[in-house]
Order: C-alpha cells, then structure tokens, then sequence
C-alpha cells in the first residue's frame, strides 16, 4: 500500500514540475521574438507566450499547437484589414487579454479576428476585439470557454457585416460574461448542442441579438438583448432553456423580443421582456412552459400563429401591453392559466386572491390591426373601447374558449 502511495505522490509532483517548467518566452520589439507568429512556430506545446505592450502588425497567425497566449495591456494584433486575426488549429489553446483589431472584409470569406476550427478545450477570455468583420468564429470545435470579450464592429448593412461570436457544429462551450455590438448578429449558434449562453449584453445589432437555429439542449440564462435590429430569433431547434434573460426596446416592423418558430420542449422562464414591437411571436411551436415572464409595455406582448400545441402561460405578469394576447388560429390545447393582467376588470368577491370571473385576454381590434396596421391610430379612440367591450360580452369574433380562469388579482413579484 505504501509503495503505490509512494508511485502516485511521485506522479503528482512530477505533473506539478511539469506545469511549473512550462516554457516561458516574452514577444516585444527588444526580445528575443518580436513577432508573435514566429513565437508559436519556436516554442515547443504547452508553452506560455508573453505579448508585451505594443502593436504588432500581422495577420493569419497560425496556432496550431496547445500554447497560452497572456497579452499585457495595450498589447494590439492589428489585421491591417487583409485576413484573419488568430488561426486555432490546435487543441488546449488559451488566449488571454489580447486586443485585435482591424480584421479583413470579404464577401467569399468569413474573416475573423479569432478563427477556431477542429479544437477541443479552447479558452478565449478577456480579449477585446474591434472593428471586425467576425468577432469569434468557431466551426466543428468542442469544450471550450468564451468569456469576458469585448466585440464590436462598425457594420451599417447585413450583407457587409459578421456576427460577434458565431458557432457552427460545435459542443460543450460555454459563452459568458462578453459585451457584443455593432454586429450583424451579436451571437449565432447553427448545429450546436450542450452549451451554455450566461450574461451577456448584446446591444445595437443590424439584424439579432441572438440568433439560433437546428441547436439543441443549450441554456440561455441571465443575458440582456437590447435595441437590436429584429431583436432575438429562435429556430427549428428542441430542448431550450431560456431563464432570466432581458429583452428590451426592440423596435421595428419586423422586431421582437423573441421569435420563435418551430421550438419543441422549452422552457422560457423568468424573463424580463420589455418595449418591444412583439414581446414573443410563436409560430409552430409546441409543448412550451412559459411561465413567471413579465411582459411590459409592449406593443403586442404574445402572438400565437398556427401549429402551436401544448404551451402553458402561467403566472406572468400582463403589464400595460397595447395587446397582451393575439392570437389567428385554434386555441388547440394551449393553456392560459393563473396570470396577472393589468387589464382586467373583474372582481374578488371571496378574497382568494383570484378573480372570480375569467379574463379574454384577446381584443376585437388586435384582429382588426393585423388585417389593416394603418388602423393603429385609432387605438386610445372611444370607438376602439366600444368594440372591444362589445366582442368581451358576447365574443364572435374572437376565441370564446381562450381565456384565463383563474386571473391573478396581484401582480407576481
């Protein structure tokens, strides 16, 4: 017993050595290596590479080797505008505090201030990468961490544009703590599972804030989607969490909080959505929790269209919507149920703490505005109130069976 003891403390110190004997070299205009590519093509793996202050002009820097790149602050990596920034090849590839800037344009290729293809257990932290073309662009690559970035662009159209941190048939990463604007997209995910979007601000993009599609088992927990062009897309994808996110001030013909078309078994829980044109468009999307939102001054604050089954609302706040609910096709077997509405009218006769006669939550004028938006003008109008009061009462036009039975007389805190 003791001499396997004695094997394996052996082992420990000798990987203890190991890490400690690392090798180390520094990348400054005086040192040895003045150029951070010729750094990566000397050292030996598992090196650790010092990029001391300075603007180092260079492009397509290839890593394809494990190495940990520690740029000091005011370390700059300028692309000059002619291709990549850093190339990842290999794995156990860490790049810390770096700033590049400067990366190329091109409609064939999708240049990017740092390019990861075929790695595993990659870090990219506390990097700052500006005027790109893409910011973080990671294909086929598995666990690996983003976190701390700033990325930003100065895109005026979609087509000439990139996304912040865009990720194709890749696993396991985790996306965290970045700041993305000025972007086509702030964050794109296609073909990606088992990852993790934690606390990011993504604000002032063309297009997305988040966009996603055929991505599945992912969370999306704690983030703020603010001012972006269509706001958040969610699409043909299955197994979502989306918690505590932010939703806010996504104006426009086309904007919404969030889009969701073709999801199957999420849940969308805990979120704040907020002055946005649409709070939530649902299109063929099925067996969804919705439950504990807070929906506020939207225009709309959810829109059903058809081929949704299977959603619950529960216990969300309706807050000061223009329309809380519309809704063009069957109530199927989708569930409204225990909710706050600011809009309701009824009473508390028994004191429950439950209204004692169920809520419509969808107006006669929401249909009337989707056939016809020009008739938005007459939304504060008398004649609106009549019409609405009037559909309430004896409902034609509108779902009779779509209703909340059990509408909160207090807003959920």
């Amino acid at each position: 017993m003791k001499i396997v003891l004695k094997y394996y403390t052996f082992l420990f110190w000798l990987m203890i050595s190991a890490i400690s004997f690392a090798q180390e070299v520094e990348v400054c205009n005086s040192c040895t290596f003045s150029s951070l590519a010729e750094a990566i093509s000397e050292v030996d793996k598992g090196a650790r590479i010092y990029l001391k202050k300075g603007i180092y002009k260079e492009y397509d820097v290839l890593i394809d080797k494990p190495v940990q790149i520690l740029a000091e602050k005011g370390a700059v990596l300028d692309a000059q505008g002619k291709g990549y920034g850093l190339i990842i090849s290999a794995d156990s590839v860490r790049i810390s505090g770096i700033t590049i800037r400067n990366i190329g344009k091109s409609y064939t290729k999708d240049f990017a201030a740092i390019y990861i293809s075929r790695s595993k257990h990659f870090t990219v932290e506390n990097a700052v990468l500006e005027k790109v073309f893409f910011g973080i662009l990671v294909e086929k690559s598995h666990h690996g961490q983003i976190s701390n970035n700033h990325i930003s662009s100065e895109g005026i159209e979609e087509a000439g544009s990139g996304n912040g941190v865009h990720m194709w048939h890749s696993s396991n990463v985790v996306v965290e703590k970045n700041e993305l604007h000025n972007l086509r997209d702030g964050i794109y995910f296609e073909f990606v599972k088992n990852s993790k979007v934690i606390n990011n601000k993504s604000h002032d993009n063309i297009r997305y804030g988040l966009h996603f599609m055929f991505s599945n088992q992912n969370e999306y927990h704690y983030n703020t989607f603010t001012h972006n062009g269509a706001g958040v897309a969610v699409m043909f994808s299955k197994f979502i969490t989306m918690t505590h996110n932010s939703f806010k001030e996504n104006w426009g013909a086309a904007s919404y909080g969030l889009l969701l078309k073709e999801i199957y078994d999420a849940r969308i829980e805990y979120n704040r959505i907020e002055q946005n044109t649409v709070g939530i468009n649902a299109e063929g999307s099925t067996r969804i929790s919705y439950k504990n939102n807070n929906f506020i001054s939207n225009g709309w604050a959810v829109k059903i269209s058809g081929a949704c089954y299977t959603n619950i609302f529960e216990r969300n706040n309706f807050l000061y919507n223009s329309f809380d609910v519309s809704y063009n096709s069957n109530l199927n077997d989708n569930s409204f149920n225990n909710n706050y509405w600011s809009a309701y009218t009824g009473y508390d006769l028994d004191k429950n703490g439950i209204g004692d006669v169920p809520h419509r939550p969808v107006k006669l004028f929401s249909y009337v505005v989707n056939r016809t938006p020009e008739t938005i003008v007459l939304l504060r109008s008398l004649f609106v109130d009549i019409i609405n009061f009037s559909e309430k009462v004896s409902p034609v036009f509108t779902p009779d069976n779509l209703m909340d039975d059990s509408p909160l007389m207090k807003k959920i805190k």
